[in-house]
């Protein structure tokens, strides 16, 4: 199995990732399912990297419709560490412009009947989320972008909403009058995956507009975001270069530890078919008789 150790989801917009070298395509299976397209092995600037892109290759596959836990999964049986997620959002205050990136360090969930855990089918597990950005990666992606110029704020709230429609000016109102940030569709999930995985996470949101509460602003269509997006994608992959080559070797944070205080479920009554199906992520405490 090819390996990596550092892995990016590229949203709207970032379909690749320019600089590549030596790169291959690995179409993986998983327990879960079929991720979202192959993921691309390549060396990016010294260092192993895995390129998804989440969508799929010519955006085929809904917000709704994305299989989170094959595509979190998949990058964990690459032997990933950390996860850099670009995307695509709304602004929901004054201070985020389009064009300009926010590294949210919060989420707020507003999505329906997502899937978003590893676990069920006889193992029960809870993980520690009042956090759920890794803050080691997030300063490294803040640093990226003061090096390479593009303004990025580190800090704020992501509502992660359903879609695929964009929020009506009722909703859009209320988010702001709770204080969020930005709007999009889809990084709750794949933070949330990533931190059973024990995977380090940080997301990258790309603001492309102000959604539709701005007075001075219309409403955001289709036409609007795309021509924001190719912009956008330039200055992403600039940051994700500068945010590659600046990862340290080592983690310090508690990411690689998420679930050592997590799992419940006594360990001989889990199903040896779920155990098997999660072993990439249970087999270090398992088998060590720790929880």
């Amino acid at each position: 199995m090819p390996q990596a150790e550092i892995g990016i989801i590229g949203g709207s917009g970032l379909y690749h990732m320019p600089g590549f070298k030596e790169t291959q395509e690995v179409r993986l299976q998983t327990p879960f399912g079929d991720p979202s397209e192959v993921y691309v092995l390549g060396d990016l600037d010294g260092r192993k990297v895995a390129f998804l892109a989440r969508h799929g290759r010519g955006h085929r596959i809904l917000p709704s419709e994305l299989n989170f836990r094959a595509n979190i999964y998949g990058f964990k049986q690459l032997e990933v560490t950390r996860i850099v997620s670009v995307s695509a959002v709304g602004s929901l205050k004054e201070e985020h412009k389009p064009l300009e990136f926010v590294v949210p360090n919060q989420f707020f969930d507003r999505t329906r009947h997502r899937v978003d855990t590893f676990f069920g089918d006889g193992i029960v597990a809870h993980i520690a989320f009042a956090d759920p950005i890794c803050p080691e990666l997030a300063k490294v992606v803040e640093s990226a972008c003061k090096k390479v110029g593009v303004a990025g704020k580190l800090g704020g709230t992501y509502l992660c909403m359903e879609g695929p429609q964009f929020s009506t000016k009722a909703e859009s109102n209320v988010y702001r009058s709770w204080g969020m940030d930005v709007i999009g569709m889809t990084n709750l999930q794949e933070a949330k995956l990533a931190r059973e995985a024990e995977i380090c996470y940080v997301t990258v949101a790309m603001v492309t507009d102000y959604d539709c509460w701005h007075p001075h602003h219309n409403s955001v269509t289709v036409d609007q975001i795309v021509a924001v997006l190719v912009k956008n994608a330039d200055n992403a992959v600039k940051v994700l270069r500068a945010t590659v080559a600046a990862m340290p070797k080592t983690r310090t944070c508690k990411c690689g530890a998420a679930l050592a205080h997590a799992i419940l479920t006594e360990r001989d009554k889990i199903p040896a078919a779920t155990r098997k199906k999660l072993s990439l992520i249970l087999d270090k405490y398992l088998d060590n008789k720790t929880t």
